[in-house]
C-alpha cells in the first residue's frame, strides 16, 4: 500500500498500513476521558497564578471551576504523545496531564469541560513524517484512526451530555486538525450548528477567500469579529514580531490564490492591536519540553504558584508578510524596569527557535485570559 502513496499523504498512508484492525474505544467508559464535569481527574488541579507587574509587585490569582457553567466546553489536545508507536495508546501519561494543565483546565471557570482522549499521531510519528518530507496537511492528521475516536467521543458527548446546551471547540495543533474536519462533516450546515458557541482552533490553519469571512475552511461557520458573537471561529498561529514567517513556514498559508489564511486576534476581535492577558508557566513547561525562563522579577523572589501573568508585557495584531497571514506577538520588555524582558514558547529556544513553527508551544498560553473572557461573554450571548 505504501508504494502507492505520495509524500503529501505519507502520514495517513502509515495509518492505514499500520492500524487498519483499531477497534472502536467505548467513551462510556470514565477512563476514556480526560475530563468530564464534576470528576477528580485531569482538569482538577491549581491553577494559581502570580501576577508580575512592570514595577516588580507581586499578587496572587485564585481559580476556581464554576459547577453550574451555561454551557460546555468540548477540547481535542496537540501532538504531545511520547508513546514510541505511530498512534498513542488510550492511557493518560504526565505528557496529557501536562497539556490539560497548559491549554484547557483554565475553561473550566466558563464551561463545563469535556477532553476525550484519543489515539492521536504522536510526537515520534510526527518525526518520522516530517524526516520523510512532511505531514501531508490537515488531510493527514485529520484522517484515520486520531479522527474516528475523536468523532466517537463528540457523537457519545452529544447522545448523552450535551442535552441542548451550547457549546464551545477547543483544539490546538492536531486537536484543531481534526476539529476543522468534525466541523466541516459534523457540525457545518446541520441542525446542531445552532449550539455552536464557537469554534477555537488555533495552531492550525484555516482558508477563507480573499475580502471575506466564510467560504473556505467552512460555508456557513464565519470568523468571529466581537465577542458577543456566536457560532463563529476564532483561529490564529502566533509569530514573534521579531521573527517573522519564513517561506517554509508551517502555518499561515495556502495554496489557493484566491483563499488567505484567517487570522483573528482574541486581543482585539474587531481588528487591530490589543493587550494578550497570557498565563505562562512559572518554570517554563510548554505543550512539549520545558525552558526555564529568566526571573520573572529582578532582584528574583520565589514565585510559588504554577503560572505566572505579565499584564502589558505582550500585544498582539494580525498581519500578513509575503509568506504567511499571523498573529504578530509583540514583547514590549524594558530593561529599566524590574519585571522580565522576554518570554518562553519558540520550538529551539533562545528567543529565536525555529522559525517555521513561530510561538507554536504556547499559542494557547498566550491568550489564555482573552479567550476566557471571549467565551464568557459569548456564553451569555447564546443564552439571550
Amino acid at each position: 500500500m505504501l508504494k502507492h502513496c505520495i509524500l503529501a499523504a505519507l502520514l495517513a498512508c502509515l495509518y492505514l498500513a499500520g492500524t487498519a484492525s483499531a477497534q472502536p474505544n467505548d467513551y462510556s467508559n470514565p477512563k476514556s476521558w480526560l475530563c468530564r464535569p464534576g470528576g477528580h481527574d485531569a482538569c482538577d488541579i491549581d491553577l494559581t497564578t502570580t501576577v508580575v507587574q512592570a514595577d516588580g509587585k507581586l499578587t496572587k490569582e485564585k481559580w476556581t471551576a464554576d459547577p453550574i457553567a451555561p454551557i460546555d466546553c468540548f477540547y481535542v489536545y496537540p501532538t504531545v504523545s511520547t508513546d514510541p508507536t505511530q498512534n498513542s495508546d488510550m492511557t493518560a501519561d504526565a505528557a496529557e496531564l501536562n497539556v490539560i494543565r497548559q491549554q484547557f483546565a483554565r475553561f473550566a471557570s466558563k464551561c463545563r469541560p469535556y477532553a476525550p482522549l484519543y489515539r492521536q499521531i504522536t510526537l515520534a510519528g510526527l518525526r518520522r513524517a516530517l524526516a520523510a518530507g512532511g505531514v501531508g496537511g490537515a488531510g493527514a492528521l485529520a484522517s484515520g484512526i486520531q479522527y474516528d475516536d475523536v468523532r466517537d467521543a463528540w457523537n457519545y458527548y452529544l447522545d448523552h451530555d450535551n442535552k441542548g446546551r451550547g457549546f464551545v471547540l477547543v483544539g490546538h495543533s492536531q486537536g484543531s486538525f481534526i476539529l476543522a474536519e468534525l466541523v466541516r462533516r459534523e457540525i457545518d450546515g446541520k441542525p446542531v450548528q445552532s449550539r455552536m458557541v464557537s469554534a477555537i482552533l488555533l495552531g492550525t490553519t484555516l482558508a477563507v477567500p480573499r475580502g471575506k469571512d466564510v467560504g473556505g475552511a467552512f460555508q456557513h461557520v464565519p470568523l468571529c469579529h466581537s465577542a458577543s458573537q456566536t457560532g463563529c471561529v476564532i483561529t490564529y498561529a502566533s509569530y514573534r514580531s521579531t521573527v517573522k514567517p519564513p517561506a517554509d513556514t508551517l502555518f499561515g498559508k495556502v495554496p489557493d490564490p484566491n483563499m488567505v489564511a484567517a487570522c483573528t486576534n482574541p486581543a482585539a476581535l474587531g481588528g487591530g492591536s490589543g493587550k494578550l492577558q497570557a498565563y505562562l508557566s512559572t518554570k517554563g513547561s510548554m505543550i512539549v519540553g520545558a525552558t526555564p525562563p529568566k526571573p520573572w522579577v529582578v532582584p528574583e523572589r520565589p514565585i510559588e504558584t504554577p503560572f505566572v501573568s505579565v499584564p502589558g508585557l505582550l500585544t498582539a495584531q494580525c498581519t500578513s508578510n509575503a509568506h504567511a497571514t499571523y498573529l504578530e506577538v509583540t514583547v514590549h520588555g524594558d530593561p529599566s524596569d524590574p519585571r522580565t524582558d522576554d518570554i518562553n514558547g519558540d520550538l529551539g529556544g533562545g528567543g529565536q527557535g525555529l522559525a517555521n513553527w513561530g510561538l507554536h508551544l504556547v499559542d494557547v498560553n498566550l491568550a489564555m485570559g482573552n479567550l476566557l473572557d471571549i467565551v464568557g461573554r459569548q456564553a451569555k450571548a447564546w443564552r439571550r
